[in-house]
């Protein structure tokens, strides 16, 4: 049975669809939260990359990044994981019940160059 809004007979707004949010789509928002999450990106490190599998308004989120090092590489993929589920159920509507981190690559900071060429 339909929610028939007023006499003429028409469909309520929220009774006529759904929407769908596609899986890349999801991703997407993933990896740019997961961009903003980390305070000083790698110089010579890729963009972090997503990847989403969506159930109903469930999101399962696996991120790959690279960091500068030396970090704190627990407080960093705490707040990736943090920033993402925040911002997939702000953007998406979506409850995200796992954000998996892999860091791939670790790349030297300029202060850890330096102090490397000091030692030398």
């Amino acid at each position: 049975m339909t929610a028939l809004s007023g006499e003429n007979g028409r469909i309520a707004a929220g009774e006529r669809g759904e929407t769908r949010i596609a899986d890349r789509v999801v991703a997407k928002i993933a990896a740019q939260a997961a961009k903003e999450a980390i305070d000083e990106p790698a110089a010579e490190g890729a963009a972090p990359r997503a990847t989403v599998t969506v159930h109903r308004d469930t999101a399962r989120v696996r991120v790959s990044l690279e960091l500068g090092y030396p970090c704190d590489i627990g407080r960093r993929c705490g707040a990736v994981r943090r920033r993402v589920a925040e911002r997939v159920k702000a953007l998406a509507g979506m409850e995200v019940p796992e954000v998996a981190v892999q860091v791939e690559r670790l790349h030297p900071t300029g202060a850890s160059i330096a102090a490397q060429g000091r030692i030398r």
